[in-house]
């Protein structure tokens, strides 16, 4: 598969109920806080609610080949970037430079007032996403599958605004 039909499937596909990732966080993604980081941009022309998504995807997807648990990446993916403002200002335009960071834990905190039967795992999966830059790596599997689905996903996103990649119609 090439990556402009991966690309175009991460993000421009409508979500449905029976993809993976749905039935292990549907409910949560569902939330009117999780459809609300659509207003955010995350990497330049993709929304934070396509990144989350698109993580998740491909977080469960690297879990199910694995053979490995795959519910607590789903929703530790779904939850990684749950921050409710624009990164590049930072909040009340300071620290932006230090996002990278310190997000995982205020990622962390709203996913503990979303989602109050959030596991330990999979706060962790959320405080430890940023990984390499921040010094503790993940502890599970699921949190590896996390942050390189994060990466990995961060990557296209930049190739698709700089247009080295494109994204296909009618996937």
């Amino acid at each position: 598969m090439n990556f402009q039909k991966t690309f175009s499937r991460l993000y421009f596909c409508a979500v449905d109920d029976k993809e993976p990732f749905m039935k292990y966080a549907g409910e949560l993604y569902k939330t009117q806080q999780v459809q609300g980081l659509m207003q955010y941009e995350q990497h330049l022309q993709i929304n934070r609610l396509q990144h989350i998504t698109a993580v998740a995807r491909v977080a469960v997807d690297i879990c199910e080949k694995l053979g490995v648990e795959a519910g607590s990446a789903a929703r530790g993916a779904v939850m990684h970037d749950l921050f409710y403002y624009d990164w590049r200002d930072g909040i009340n335009g300071k620290w932006h430079c230090l996002h990278g960071y310190k997000h995982p834990r205020y990622s962390a905190r709203n996913a503990k007032q979303l989602y109050e039967q959030i596991t330990r795992k999979e706060e962790k999966i959320i405080l430890r996403h940023m990984w390499p830059l921040t010094v503790m790596p993940p502890e599970s599997v699921q949190g590896f599958a996390v942050s390189l689905a994060d990466k990995y996903c961060a990557t296209l996103e930049l190739l698709y605004s700089k247009g080295i990649i494109t994204a296909e119609e009618n996937v």
